[in-house]
């Protein structure tokens, strides 16, 4: 967002209450090897795709170090466990016509629906594409024309449940359960990847400094280790932005990309509408998760190209239970990384509700450590036994809950189902001058749908028709 504005010629200010900007982002170190948080593949990264162009535009495209993944003709591959009426793997390859094929192959008395499905989706990779929902007058009116649960397209098309299962997969992506999840949501995801996926050649910290590089460049001016603590608002315009060192930054503009629910114990109950405030205070949010961190012996597990994804589908399970598998190279030639994220179960976390990271104690450590034997154990049999694993780290849905002040430890802000599609869109109406929102939350989830939504913050700012004119993505 920051470099978005700066580029577009305004003074920007950013606050960070961590020591180091990027949040989830960025990655961290232990035993010397990198271990990302938030930034494990990006998709539509190749010359004139949408989020190509959405970088090009802020110009970090060159500084970026990416490796293109599927060029073995496998992006993800699912490993399913309990397989209904399909395989037991699955490979997502790069391309429509792709896809659509391996679809075919897996179900092959399904091909009316896999055709079906194939012109929904490729009607929404050519608005995502088009950046149609940005430009066009209608705006966001697109998404909500889409916003059909993908259970009711699966049910209208008539799919299996293994089809139903392979095709779903996405809205896990973005923490939304295939039953809620709206058809544009699903499917913008999706076509990302089919259109080109990529991993950094380097770390998550990288890509932060790349950001933080370009942003100062263009006049940006960034205060770390300081919280965002009370936005004042006079006579329904925001004035100011007091730290939680007493200090005060004037501004006639303020962006918080924080969850909105966060956002608004930061303003008084006076200036915020009752309703706007009920809106925030009821939305569901996204889940947290479970991650591993593990370092293997490279001459045994050798990095894998594509990502793996472990499904098990147990019959009479509502949903599917998931796990995320990447293997990759470190700058150790010795060790490999492993990372495992899984479903968050923030009940299990709930007797640590009120404790701070690091202060815990021996119980919540010890669980931890359960936790990671157990989806270590799960997952082996796809990769083969581990005989020297040794655990880096391993973190919870309250680990993200501190690091980036997220309510409940959500991985992706509030949720985009189709029961609250509406809330959700009208985030940025806040009846407050000056006052806008960006983040996960505003428009979707993940790299390129907070990068989309900040241009839609953008457009609130600058107001259609200078957006139109100025920003040509």
């Amino acid at each position: 967002m920051g470099i978005i504005l700066a580029t577009l010629g305004y003074p920007v200010t950013l606050i960070e209450k961590n020591r180091q900007v990027g949040g989830m982002m960025r990655s961290y170190t232990r035993d010397g090897i990198d271990c990302d948080i938030g930034i494990h593949y990006l998709g539509a990264l190749a010359k004139g795709q949408v989020l190509r162009r959405c970088f090009d535009f802020m110009g970090v495209t060159d500084d970026i170090p990416l490796e293109r993944m599927g060029t073995g003709g496998i992006i993800d591959r699912y490993v399913i466990r309990h397989p209904e009426n399909g395989p037991d793997v699955f490979d997502l390859p790069e391309g429509f016509g792709a896809y659509a094929e391996n679809l075919k192959i897996a179900f092959p008395g399904e091909a009316g629906a896999i055709d079906a499905f194939m012109t929904l989706l490729r009607r929404s990779a050519s608005q995502l594409h088009d950046l149609t929902f940005l430009y066009d007058d209608l705006s966001t009116d697109i998404l909500i024309d889409q916003a059909e649960p993908l259970k009711d397209v699966f049910d209208r098309l008539g799919c299996s449940r293994g089809l139903r299962a392979i095709i779903g997969v996405p809205a896990y992506w973005i923490g939304v359960p295939a039953d809620r999840c709206p058809l544009f949501y699903h499917n913008m995801t999706l076509a990302s990847y089919l259109f080109s996926a990529w991993r950094l050649a380097g770390s998550g910290t990288q890509m932060t400094g790349v950001f933080a590089s370009r942003f100062q460049s263009l006049g940006g001016k960034i205060i770390t280790g300081r919280k965002a603590d009370h936005i004042q608002v006079k006579g329904g315009q925001v004035s100011a932005v007091r730290l939680d060192d007493g200090k005060t930054i004037p501004a006639g503009q303020i962006i918080s990309t924080v969850h909105p629910k966060m956002l608004i114990r930061m303003l008084d109950d006076r200036t915020v509408k009752p309703s706007y405030r009920r809106r925030i205070q009821h939305l569901k949010d996204t889940p947290g998760f479970f991650c591993v961190q593990a370092r293997v012996d490279a001459g045994r597990h050798g990095e894998i190209p594509h990502n793996l994804f472990h499904l098990d589908m147990k019959p009479g399970r509502a949903g599917i239970n998931s796990i995320f598998i990447q293997l990759r190279r470190t700058g150790q030639p010795q060790w490999n990384r492993l990372t495992l994220i899984g479903n968050g179960r923030s009940r299990l976390w709930a007797p640590w509700s009120d404790t701070t990271s690091g202060r815990r104690g021996d119980q919540y450590l010890e669980t931890k450590q359960r936790e990671a034997d157990k989806m270590i154990a799960r997952i082996s049999g796809a990769l083969g036994p581990f005989k020297s694993l040794k655990l880096l780290d391993t973190y919870t849905p309250l680990t993200i809950r501190d690091w980036v002040n997220s309510p409940g430890g959500s991985a992706y802000g509030a949720m985009k189902s189709s029961d609250q599609l509406l809330s959700t869109a009208l985030l940025n109406r806040t009846a407050i001058n000056g006052l806008y929102l960006a983040g996960q939350s505003v428009l979707a989830p993940g790299a390129m749908g907070t990068i989309l939504g900040s241009f839609v913050t953008a457009k609130f700012i600058l107001g259609p028709k200078r957006f139109k004119q100025r920003v040509a993505l």
